[in-house]
């Protein structure tokens, strides 16, 4: 094959992983180099499927040695199947990078041979592109479980992010769909990338030209929808990687039939769940900008979430104990568990108020969604005038916006959101 023919199956063969971010690292180019890094991230395109890609985003090899189930580059399905030398992927990036096509490298594989193998060709590529190529600008790269400690570490030295895919949510779906993979093999490299990172943090803060090591930090994905756990089982999961792994972002992936296996959906008639995949990034956002936990959003009486509104007016409607909330007093913890106000809208409404007692008109001019917000909060002690309605009629009539909003959007396009909760 020539290296286009390869580049059409592997980019394919990519377009199921989703944990591809491009922010997180500010590199500036210098004189010598080619490319940057910026904290704000890079220019973003949509691939055939509409979801949203940063960066060239292709596997090194599409052949594997594991079976599993849910994988389209298992080892029993009949694909194409091929793969870069390091010299022509390198290659392939800097000249897409020259005629300004990507900002960067998203660079993941299936396992060719052996985990250490596979890592072994991912590293030299990323080494001829940091030292030959003299490339300054964005690389993501998968670190794969299993593969000797050292080589990760060279990983992520070469590297701005590195991420291991946790797959399933739980070890009983590991063990039923990926009987090659263990939830230990996964977790380690994990605590590895994080314990290697604040090191580097350490070193950096001694020596400023000390090596870095995956300074754009760590992120995963796991797949939705694939096996039964709840959305409250995978709302904890991810909250508990987060607190111990510190992950920059859980990536959420909602399972698309590619396999007929008989634990998995049946592929006739499946859709994928990508209301439910939107549903859990609003929530991940809650998670890390709200000061929500996940035992809060949904507890045993409510595992899954409401498919009719968004977790956070869900909680506020299973709460009413809660509100009103009284913008002029309220502190801003408070503030921000208001339906229809965002982490900016609470910010405005903080340092506003010093100036004068807010309305409900000023409200609107400071950004807050007032078809939302109104239900639930006071401004000097008063509702909206004329406000008068039951908790029951507030959920349909949230529902109702909620429907309105998504009128006229393909539910392909859901899973390009992934996060607005406000």
């Amino acid at each position: 094959m020539d290296v286009m023919e390869k580049l059409t199956i592997l980019a394919d063969a990519a377009k199921y992983d989703a944990a591809c971010t491009s922010s997180g690292v500010k590199r500036r180019g210098k004189a010598g180099t080619i490319g940057s890094a910026s904290n704000s991230g890079c220019c973003h395109t949509f691939t055939a499927d509409g979801r949203c890609v940063s960066l060239l985003k292709v596997l090194y090899t599409n052949h594997c040695c594991y079976d599993c189930a849910y994988c389209v580059n298992r080892r029993s399905n009949d694909v194409p199947r091929t793969a870069f030398t390091p010299r022509e992927l390198a290659e392939l990036t800097i000249q897409f990078y020259r005629r300004n096509y990507i900002e960067g490298l998203f660079l993941s594989s299936a396992v060719l041979k052996s985990p250490d193998f596979t890592t072994e060709r991912m590293i030299e590529t990323l080494r001829l592109l940091r030292t030959e190529y003299r490339f300054h600008g964005y690389i993501h790269a998968k670190a794969i479980p299993g593969a000797d400690p050292g080589l990760t570490h060279e990983l992520g030295l070469l590297a701005d992010r590195l991420s291991v895919n946790i797959e399933l949510p739980s070890e009983a779906s590991l063990q039923l769909l990926a009987p090659d993979k263990t939830k230990a093999a996964i977790l380690k490299p994990m605590a590895q990338i994080r314990d290697g990172a604040e090191q580097s943090r350490a070193e950096l803060k001694l020596y400023r030209h000390a090596p870095r090591f995956a300074p754009a930090g760590q992120s995963t994905q796991m797949i939705v929808g694939a096996t039964p756990e709840s959305d409250r089982h995978i709302l904890s999961l991810t909250q508990g990687l987060y607190q111990k792994y510190h992950l920059k972002r859980v990536f959420f992936s909602a399972y698309m039939p590619v396999s007929d296996h008989k634990n998995l959906p049946a592929p006739v008639g499946f859709k994928p769940p990508l209301l439910r995949e939107h549903r859990l990034y609003q929530a991940d956002w809650l998670l890390r900008f709200y000061g929500f936990n996940a035992q809060e959003i949904l507890d045993e009486s409510h595992p899954n979430f409401d498919a009719a509104l968004d977790p956070k007016s869900d909680w506020a409607l299973r709460h009413p104990e809660f509100f009103p909330v009284e913008v002029n007093r309220a502190d801003y913890e408070a503030i921000l568990r208001v339906p229809g106000i965002g982490v900016r809208g609470a910010q405005r409404i903080v340092a506003a108020r010093r100036c004068g007692p807010l309305t409900f008109e000023g409200l609107k001019r400071l950004g807050v969604t007032m078809k939302r917000a109104q239900y639930f909060i006071t401004c000097s002690g008063r509702m909206l005038p004329g406000l008068r309605c039951s908790w029951d009629s507030v959920y349909r009539r949230l529902a109702g916006l909620e429907q309105a909003g998504w009128d006229g959007e393909s539910w392909q396009q859901l899973s390009l959101f992934d996060g607005n909760v406000g």
